[in-house]
């Protein structure tokens, strides 16, 4: 029971990380750069998958309940509009991190680090499908979208002919770099140092 207690009140401490990573924005398209998927990765490392999902949950929450904590604001509005399938692939991600983490992660050799950071790769997947899909599919019907898809485009000297490769480069292309090499690296490695600071208290991750 007390356990529980903890974890809760963990997920509503990553939950608000994740709000403030949403904070670090900024704009060069339809879809802001932020630091999100920090929050969501370390979510899922610190907590395990259920409640790393709770966490996110509880992060989705706050938004439907007018706190101005995601990158667009907050409100329902946010969570029906071309970027809400960004927000409801946090659900999913942070459930796999932390699945990822408790099959890779021992003692925190360089190997598991390694490990874990690669497996961002996979554990990322459903942000960046579901928010394609969600965001494709306003696109087709709001040229405007298409229009500022092609503009964060050229913005990296990319051309595609297709609207479709348009809007998949709009949405993941250009943000698998940053997120890679930035925030699921530094959630590895924030998790690192909790986890041994953890261990020299006797302190075990579940």
């Amino acid at each position: 029971m007390v356990d529980d207690i903890k974890k809760t009140a963990l997920a509503v401490v990553t939950a608000l990380i994740t709000a403030v990573s949403a904070q670090l924005s900024f704009k060069i398209g339809p879809v802001p750069y932020t630091m999100q998927n920090f929050g969501v990765m370390l979510s899922g490392f610190l907590l395990g998958p259920y409640y790393g999902l709770l966490s996110m949950a509880i992060y989705l929450a706050l938004i439907a309940f007018s706190l101005p904590i995601a990158a667009g604001g907050g409100g329902l509005g946010v969570l029906i509009g071309p970027t809400a399938g960004f927000l409801y692939g946090f659900l999913i991600s942070s459930f796999l991190a932390g699945v990822f983490r408790r099959a890779i992660w021992r003692e925190g050799s360089r190997r598991e680090v390694l490990m874990l950071w690669l497996s961002t790769l996979v554990a990322s997947m459903p942000i960046y499908l579901l928010g394609f899909f969600v965001f494709y599919n306003f696109a087709m019907i709001d040229e405007k979208l298409l229009i500022r898809s092609e503009s964060a485009v050229r913005a990296f000297n990319l051309s595609f002919s297709s609207p479709t490769m348009v809007i998949f480069a709009a949405t993941v292309l250009i943000f698998l770099p940053q997120d890679f090499f930035v925030d699921h690296l530094l959630a590895v490695l924030v998790f690192r140092y909790v986890h041994r600071m953890l261990n020299e208290r006797g302190v075990e991750v579940d």
